[in-house]
């Protein structure tokens, strides 16, 4: 939870509750955003990006494996560094670690 607040004469500081420290408007728009998600190569995952799988995953409960190489569109961020939701043919609630992934381009 964070509060705008007066911190040392400049308002532009904001209050975060759960660390008690003041951060600037900077900071506090990154911490807002979430963690940043990358992909297996180091590229940024946004929401709505297309990816590729770079080798083959068994799905569990699915009793299917995606092959290396399948495209994966418009993903979704979840929060979690690690983790996308993404929808595929014939799964449902299909979420991928990100390290197994590589952003298309």
């Amino acid at each position: 939870m964070t509060a705008a607040g007066n911190a040392g004469g400049d308002g532009d500081y904001v209050y975060d509750a759960e660390s008690g420290e003041w951060l600037s408007p900077d900071d506090a728009a990154a911490q807002a955003a979430g963690p940043e998600v990358l992909d297996a190569v180091g590229n940024p995952l946004a929401d709505g990006d297309a990816v590729t799988l770079i080798k083959d995953l068994k799905v569990k409960g699915a009793g299917q494996t995606l092959k290396r190489g399948t495209l994966i569109k418009s993903i979704r961020l979840t929060g979690d560094a690690q983790e996308i939701d993404c929808k595929h043919d014939g799964i449902k609630g299909l979420v991928l670690r990100a390290e197994f992934v590589k952003k298309r381009s």
